[in-house]
């Protein structure tokens, strides 16, 4: 039986041989999307490619990219634990074509993989294709249909509707039909009753789909309407922890050994056996799940540069830990911080294919310990809240419980259970209402409407703004309009632009284009995947006339020198506190600069006054300022500090404050 280390090898490995570049995860948060908390599907990092808003660094790629789905529409987080098949985090297996291969390739070496490479039975396999959809006007994969045929026999071949077999980025963007590959794990008897074809997407637990393959020919359009992309991608995902559930002969994604040590290690902890049971009333097994799946989110998104917070991604990883946390609390009568110590194993198994797990094991050792430790302490308090409520013998009303999840962190489950235990009721009803409501009010604050993009010159756009500050000729390329709570608002991108984009912490820039003679205020200057977005409030009269662009110098200048103080002071507290700092975040503008790092404790005044001392040392003694472009190769060969959490390219700016004092990436 081969492992999940052979198992995710043989992948790599495979497209290799297909000339495909096997590149590393991307980080699990997305910083210049948007429109993602989290990277949720393993096509997410290369959207860029996708959108033409970037070349590709290669026409094949291949790579196993982390996976977190636990906000917005994939929000099944109270799910995770409970069966054999949901997870917060997962691998997803991807081979991409961008422009090169398509349909053809994608199926011979889908079939390949399976059936030559890693021996699957082809007589349990069957395919999908996409069977049309007559509103759309998208006739039936019948291309696809065929391509399968040189493999599978005809009952073998199943058309599928629009929901199964027509993949979408989102509401708009880059979209196409797709083939899935299902496997028919039931007993030779169970096949024999009824044929594997009649189970096909019917959500039958044996049947499932394990492979995907996307081919984009189309963009869907604000409006709704689909247009034919200029090339043709191929964009796959396959699960890795079912895979491994195939090929494992098992019946539930945690019996393999992507799960199984962790949950060992809790077993031999907590003195309870898991028994593997996946009834309603099987707590300890169910705890045992949820911390071995809830413990690789925390830490790898905490490896990535995301710190558990009261507030966006951050939040998420706090209920997620917190979630772990109340399980082995109540169930497996775990009462001191216990996340923390399940670090190494996770090292272990994951150290190599992710190596940031590795570099970063003390801090997030130190992270997880410190969140448990405050969680216990609340759990504690909204204990002793519950006990008052059970002396009162009367119902808990939905604002109480609300009040106990939302103000104080205590989780609604753990209310209901405490409550059921003591012969009393919830009203269940009336916190449902209440969690809507705070629901509504966050999506009514965050709702906008943005539109296509209209195309004005088909032309990247490139930054120049390191180097000058005004521009006398470019041109706008795309605009398109947003509609949110302030009202209307436009998105220009130039062709050539000197304005710093929103990054590194850094507010972007403001200033005024010129549109012919026509002034247009800049209000910010932001980055949306890898276009450089600046905000305005009129659209210009003609969007064709030749554009100049002067950026906000003096405000400019004064963001920069914040900027550069960030880098003196990372240094200083590298110095002083200890070389486990590092950057966990920063905010800076023309005003002000707030630098987040990570540290065991907390700074002393004597620590801090001797920070201060030491940057403005450095700025008195005016040492010298050196940025330079170099491959990413060279970087980390002259030991430049590099961020975990941080996606770097081939080439990268090396920035340096003295040639012994800082130099980072």
């Amino acid at each position: 039986m081969m492992t999940s280390t052979e198992i995710r090898q043989a992948f790599l490995d495979f497209f290799e041989s297909k000339q495909h570049k096997i590149v590393p995860s991307a980080p699990l948060v997305n910083k210049s999307d948007p429109t993602l908390l989290f990277v949720n599907s393993g096509m997410a990092p290369f959207k860029d490619y996708f959108l033409g808003n970037k070349p590709a660094e290669s026409p094949r790629i291949a790579d196993t990219q982390k996976c977190l789905r636990v906000s917005g529409k994939h929000n099944d987080l109270e799910d995770v634990g409970k069966d054999g098949t949901h997870h917060t985090l997962f691998e997803m297996l991807g081979n991409w074509s961008f422009g090169d291969y398509f349909k053809d390739e994608a199926i011979a070496w889908s079939w390949e993989l399976l059936t030559d490479r890693l021996k699957l039975d082809p007589t349990r396999l069957y395919a999908t294709v996409f069977g049309g959809d007559e509103k759309e006007g998208l006739a039936p994969d019948n291309e696809a249909r065929a391509l399968w045929l040189r493999f599978l026999p005809e009952d073998q071949i199943l058309y599928g509707s629009k929901k199964d077999n027509f993949w979408e980025m989102g509401e708009q963007g880059p979209c196409g039909p797709c083939s899935e590959i299902h496997v028919d794990l039931r007993t030779d008897e169970e096949r024999h009753a009824l044929p594997g074809h009649d189970l096909v997407n019917k959500d039958h637990p044996r049947v499932i789909e394990i492979w995907n393959n996307v081919f984009m020919q189309f963009e869907r359009k604000a409006d709704g309407s689909l247009v034919t992309l200029p090339a043709q991608h191929v964009d796959t995902g396959m699960g890795f922890e079912r895979l491994c559930m195939v090929l494992q002969n098992k019946l539930y994604t945690y019996d393999t050994d992507v799960f199984s040590p962790t949950i060992r290690f809790i077993e031999q902890y907590s003195g309870k056996v898991y028994g593997g049971s996946y009834t309603a009333d099987a707590y300890s097994d169910i705890a045992m799940r949820v911390v071995a799946d809830h413990i690789r989110a925390v830490a790898f998104t905490i490896a990535d540069g995301e710190l558990p917070s009261s507030n966006g991604a951050g939040y998420v990883i706090r209920r997620i830990l917190r979630r772990a946390v109340r399980y082995y609390y109540s169930f497996l009568d775990i009462r001191e911080p216990f996340l923390f110590k399940l670090i190494p194993q996770l090292v272990l198994q994951f150290g190599e294919v992710f190596p940031e797990i590795k570099a970063q094991q003390a801090f997030i050792t130190q992270t997880i310990l410190g969140e448990e430790r405050s969680f216990l302490r609340t759990l504690e308090g909204g204990l002793r809240r519950m006990d008052v409520l059970v002396a009162a013998k009367s119902p808990i009303d939905g604002h109480t419980a609300f009040d106990m999840y939302d103000t104080y962190g205590f989780p609604i489950d753990l209310t209901r259970l405490i409550a059921f235990e003591n012969g009393m009721a919830v009203d269940d009803a009336g916190f449902e209402s209440a969690l809507a409501a705070q629901k509504a009010r966050s999506r009514a604050d965050a709702h906008k409407q943005v539109g296509d993009w209209m195309l004005v010159h088909d032309a990247p756009n490139r930054f120049v703004g390191y180097d000058q500050l005004s521009l006398d000729a470019t041109r706008i390329t795309r605009y398109r309009t947003v509609k949110d709570k302030k009202g209307n608002r436009f998105e220009l991108v130039l062709e050539t632009t000197p304005f710093y984009a929103q990054g590194g912490g850094q507010e972007g820039d403001t200033g005024v284009l010129f549109v012919g003679h026509e002034p247009i205020q800049v209000l910010n200057t932001r980055k949306e995947n890898d276009l450089i977005i600046h905000d305005v409030v009129q659209l210009p009269l003609d969007v064709e006339a030749p554009v100049s662009a002067e950026v906000d110098a003096a405000r400019r200048g004064l963001t920069e020198n914040n900027h550069s103080a960030t880098h003196l002071m990372h240094a200083a507290l590298r110095q002083v506190l200890g070389t486990h700092v590092a950057q966990k975040g920063s905010f800076l503008n023309d005003q002000v600069l707030r630098f987040d790092f990570s540290h065991f404790g907390k700074v002393t005044d004597e620590e801090i006054a001797r920070i201060e001392a030491m940057v403005n040392e450095k700025i008195r003694a005016n040492i010298e300022q050196d940025i330079r472009v170099v491959s990413i190769d060279e970087a980390r060969q002259s030991g430049a500090m590099m961020l975990f959490g941080e996606k770097y390219g081939e080439t990268v700016r090396m920035v340096t404050f003295g040639s012994d004092y800082s130099m980072e990436l």
